[in-house]
């Protein structure tokens, strides 16, 4: 697009986490950049839009933008002009005296209740400000807001460098992947990953079951699961889905021995035991050393990787062990040139940034809920409203 002297407004995903008023993490905000300086140097003003937290609809200080002003100076190397509003008096006189080379930020669009009704008068009203719709944040696209879809439909619309990076990464992965492809799918419970499960197992050559959901899968073999976290009532799903792998030829690893503790704690003693033999009052915590053997020889045969789930209860030190092991592994084998490596979704980014790999893996997303639904197979609205332009 001809971007000179048009003001862009940039849907970006700002949502960081603070302590005392400060950003405790700044990733989200070094994503944008590389679009930022895109728009600038084609001669664009770029107006940012975000959210941060659930205001639902009303101002709450606490979730204003004005906090990450001097944080997006630091990381854009220039002039952050901030201003209180969306719409209205104040935003049309900032984006009409807004100069080349500035970037304008405009107030939580989440403080409007219009936003997430997906309204179409606020849209119009947003729309009239600028000249063109960039959505940079495919971590939200999976939400039907104004921010995502509505300008899409009053302005010529594009996307940014770092969704342009994202559909990359995801399309590597389902869409015409290198084969063998390895899947590791952990988390605590099957009920959020039922969808994900049975879209991969088609896609797929093998699946790494870890975490907590793989409880329900050994207890749907009639194991001894003892205290562990455990979805009873799925096991006719893990079952079904199980039955489905055969049919597309998609092999499972489960866990063949477990890491097991009576208490989820940093002091507590813990010992390895084979996956039938898990006492009536212990808990499994994380997957065993022969189990790790196993995932490894499933990465080293592949040449595509998706990661999204830890292996087991990593927050707590051994229980990351599994998780850090095979990490590692897949991160050797991507620097080898030998693998390509997509990770992501919630504790995901979290367990790779404790296991040192983040760096090293060929992709790590930051969406969560996003990038559990494209991997499900569903249309993001603000992907498809991009499409359809």
């Amino acid at each position: 697009m001809d971007l000179n002297g048009q003001r862009v407004l940039t849907r970006v995903d700002l949502n960081v986490p603070m302590v005392d008023g400060r950003v405790a993490d700044a990733t989200r905000i070094k994503k944008i950049v590389p679009t930022m300086n895109e728009i600038i140097k084609r001669g664009g003003i770029p107006i940012l839009l975000a959210h941060m937290g659930r205001p639902k609809g009303v101002r709450n200080q606490e979730l204003s933008l004005l906090q990450l002003q001097s944080e997006l100076e630091n990381y854009l190397s220039t002039k952050v002009i901030f201003v209180a509003e969306c719409i209205g008096p104040s935003a049309e006189i900032a984006l009409e005296i807004a100069q080349k080379g500035q970037v304008i930020l405009l107030e939580n669009t989440r403080f409007y209740p219009e936003e997430e009704k997906n309204d179409p008068q606020f849209a119009a009203s947003l729309a009239a400000l600028v000249d063109i719709f960039c959505n940079d944040a495919f971590s939200v696209s999976h939400r039907a807001h104004v921010s995502t879809t509505g300008l899409a439909k009053y302005l010529p619309s594009c996307a940014g460098k770092f969704m342009e990076a994202e559909l990359k990464a995801l399309e590597s992965v389902l869409g015409q992947p290198a084969r063998p492809v390895a899947a590791v799918v952990g988390g605590s419970k099957i009920s959020t990953k039922i969808e994900l499960l049975e879209n991969l197992v088609e896609k797929v050559d093998c699946i790494i079951i870890g975490g907590a959901m793989a409880n329900t899968f050994l207890f749907s073999q009639g194991l001894n699961i003892g205290r562990s976290l455990v979805e009873k009532s799925l096991k006719p799903t893990a079952l079904k889905i199980l039955k489905k792998a055969k049919k597309y030829s998609c092999k499972i690893i489960l866990p063949t021995d477990l890491i097991i503790a009576k208490e989820l704690s940093k002091n507590t003693t813990s010992s390895v035991v084979p996956a039938d033999k898990c006492p009536e009052n212990y808990m499994i915590l994380d997957v065993g050393p022969s189990t790790v053997d196993n995932i490894k020889q499933c990465i080293k045969s592949a040449k595509t990787l998706l990661w999204n789930g830890p292996l087991g209860a990593f927050e707590i030190s051994p229980f990351d062990e599994a998780t850090n092991q095979a990490s590692k592994y897949a991160s050797e084998r991507t620097k080898e040139g030998e693998l390509i490596s997509v990770a992501g979704g919630g504790d995901t980014v979290a367990a790779l940034n404790k296991a040192g790999v983040t760096e090293t893996f060929t992709y790590v997303s930051t969406a969560g809920g996003a990038f559990l639904e494209w991997l499900e197979g569903k249309e993001l609205p603000g992907i498809v409203c991009l499409t359809k332009k």
